[in-house]
């Protein structure tokens, strides 16, 4: 067997060379014989003699060198096994099938010396996927825990051809058959460190109680200390059980920080600080809230702590009574079931009226607009912001690019009269080519940029101010300039009708401005039944002081028969769901407004007992928009949110696009559900 065995390659061309070298040797004495015979024959003679020298070494060493070829050969591959089997990383072959064909030393230790011979790798690893060895795919990775440990697995196919050299005794098909290298790394002390990298990563967050001076006012003197006391000490046991810090830095604002490991806890008991704050009850009347902004997530301290600050005005913007997470991009809240409380103090109004005042001062145009299908909440603050602007002699408009039948009494009363400007109103189109560097755009009755009437004036503009009393969601107009966004407040047209009162003393309100006004509180209270505070009356007040007329507006507001009936059919037709929530469907066919006649149709469904909520939805415009409304009971705020949408505690909607109206059904059942269970509502 041995005489059979062939040398080839570049070491077949090395131990050859003597004869290479002869040849040579041959043409030199070729090359004398031309110049002297005597010199070539001396010359053939050394060659003649080399030669044979050197085949008779050859023949002679030739074998030997086989043999030590074969030998280097058979223990290199020898030591290619030992290394293999005593590698330290888990190391086997699979067949096509996924059968453990050999292990290595430590692949059989750490399949805990069972018979691992010809049993499926899925067995031990249920995480490997047995479609794998089915498809085309030549590679695997993935990870899976085993006996207490992490790993990382990985699988790569090696088709047979590739490994088998040419002239071996089997054939095999070009494609089809192959065997599978199998090794894995263990990941457990990594993955430990890391995740305790992460779990002492540092959360920054702030606590504010939303009602401390409407608190204390509600219980004796001689308690209030108590009170306070008894906060104090709820807040710092809630944080320092976490092993965190807090620390106090005004007389109803706390600061803390802990380690993002307890972040998971807090999420599972929802925030339950939030509830044994609002139990401590020592004779006051008034329960105390807290509001809870964390950031999460950030590249440094100074990132956290401005993320708790972007989520603590988040909080406040809803209402209060929550916490708010901002995790990087991501915002998540908790809480937020109670309702807002309503501030007795005018300094803010005063304060924010002051500044709109400079702002107008300071420059020549100002554009107003609400928010798209404009109600008469968004109508009536407009005109009010108008007047202001008007007051004080700027050029103003307001921007109205759809006129729904809902406010278009109003506006017509406007456009046919002689003492206001012919382009009061104007279409999007106009407002984007009237805005320049001295524009102000006063956002009225909406704080969400894609809800606006315009959004590319949000871009445009560069002095934005927002005027809003709908919760805060995490889409925000984040470049205004000034922000007016209080939750507690009953609409819009009444936070504008504080402001009228203070932004300038030679103010003088129109009847059919105060109507507008007037009229935009009388609907968002639903007649003054809904949200409604002692500021709310305050401002009515004002606005009767003015020249507003209860009868005007109300027959501005009479349904037609078309729109009554399309009303009465959505009662009819309301579905009774979990046994509280009624949910119906509203006609949209021959209506002008039937978002309007849905929303109303949703406050009527609430004079049924035992209805906390309800939600009517219509289609129009290619959307499904969903009216949501209750008491006290549900928040219907965050089912909106949930879908998408926004709004209040009691007033809330939503729109869906491509959807169907069954379809959308089925998704406000599924959420009002999952919420049910998870306590959310």
């Amino acid at each position: 067997m041995k005489k059979k065995i062939k040398l080839k390659g570049q070491l077949k061309v090395y131990l050859l060379w003597p004869i290479w070298l002869t040849v040579l040797l041959l043409i030199v004495t070729l090359v004398i014989f031309n110049i002297n015979i005597e010199s070539a024959i001396v010359m053939g003679g050394i060659t003649i003699f080399y030669f044979t020298i050197s085949m008779v070494l050859y023949l002679k060493n030739r074998q030997g060198i086989l043999n030590e070829m074969v030998s280097f050969a058979t223990e290199y591959a020898q030591v290619q096994k030992q290394f293999l089997y005593h590698l330290e990383l888990p190391y086997g072959l699979l067949d096509e099938q996924g059968r453990i064909l050999w292990a290595n030393e430590k692949l059989i230790e750490v399949l805990l010396r069972t018979k691992y011979k010809k049993k499926m790798i899925t067995s031990f690893f249920p995480e490997i996927k047995k479609s794998f060895f089915q498809s085309e795919e030549e590679e695997l990775t993935t990870e899976a825990i085993y006996d207490e440990k992490n790993f990382r697995l990985v699988m790569q196919k090696i088709a047979m051809n590739d490994i088998v050299a040419d002239g071996t005794l089997v054939e095999y098909p070009e494609e089809g058959v192959y065997l599978i290298a199998f090794y894995m790394v263990d990941e457990t002390t990594i993955k430990y460190y890391m995740q305790e990298n992460e779990d002492q990563r540092l959360i920054s967050g702030l606590i504010y109680i939303d009602n401390y001076d409407e608190a204390l006012d509600s219980v004796e003197n001689v308690r209030r200390s108590l009170l306070i006391a008894l906060i104090d000490r709820k807040i710092n046991k809630y944080i320092s059980d976490m092993d965190g810090i807090v620390r106090k830095i005004e007389k109803d604002k706390y600061f803390i920080a802990f380690q993002n490991r307890y972040l998971r806890g807090l999420r599972e008991n929802r925030f339950s600080i939030l509830d044994e704050v609002k139990n401590v009850n020592i004779g006051n009347e008034m329960a105390v809230t807290l509001s809870i902004g964390l950031g999460v997530n950030a590249s440094g301290y100074a990132e956290a702590c401005e993320y708790a600050r972007i989520a603590m005005d988040l909080a406040l913007g809803r209402g209060g009574d929550q916490a708010v997470i901002k995790d990087g991009e991501s915002i998540y809240y908790y809480g937020g079931k109670s309702k807002s409380v309503e501030k007795n103090t005018r300094v803010k109004a005063r304060v924010k009226a002051h500044a709109l005042r400079e702002l107008f001062e300071n420059n020549d145009k100002v554009l107003v607009m609400g928010h798209k299908i404009g109600d008469a909440d968004s109508f009536g603050s407009a005109i009010g912001i108008y007047r202001a602007a008007k007051s004080m002699a700027k050029k103003s408009h307001i921007v109205a690019n759809v006129i729904t039948a809902s406010v278009k009494p109003m506006i017509d009363g406007f456009m046919n009269n002689p003492d206001y400007d012919k382009d009061m109103f104007i279409g999007i189109n106009e407002a984007i080519e009237r805005v320049d560097e001295n524009t102000v755009v006063v956002v009225v009755d909406v704080n969400r940029p894609s809800y606006t009437e315009c959004e590319d004036l949000l871009r445009i503009a560069k002095t934005i101010v927002v005027i809003d009393h709908h919760r805060q969601s995490s889409e925000v107009i984040d470049n205004a300039v000034l922000s007016y966004v209080e939750p507690y407040a009953s609409s819009a047209s009444e936070m504008v009708a504080e402001i009228l009162q203070y932004i300038g003393d030679n103010i003088k309100v129109k009847p059919i401005e105060a109507d507008a006004l007037y009229a935009g509180i009388v609907i968002d209270t639903q007649n003054f039944v809904n949200k409604t505070g002692v500021r709310t009356f305050e401002a009515a007040a004002f606005l009767r002081r003015n020249g507003a007329d209860v009868v005007r507006v109300r027959k501005m507001f009479r349904d037609n028969m078309q729109d009554h009936m399309a009303k009465a059919e959505a009662v009819h037709h309301a579905e009774l769901f979990e046994e509280v929530f009624a949910i119906s469907i509203s006609p949209a066919a021959g209506l002008a407004s039937p978002t309007i006649v849905a929303a109303q149709a949703a406050n009527d469904l609430l004079s049924i007992t035992g209805i906390k909520a309800s939600f009517v939805l219509t289609d129009y415009n290619n959307k499904i928009y969903i009216s949501a409304r209750s008491i006290d009971e549900v928040n219907v705020q965050l089912i909106m949110e949930q879908m998408g949408g926004g709004g209040h505690m009691s007033i809330a909607g939503a729109q869906l696009e491509n959807v169907t109206l069954e379809d959308a059904k089925e998704q406000l059942k599924t959420t009002i559900k999952r919420m049910l269970e998870e306590g959310d509502i």
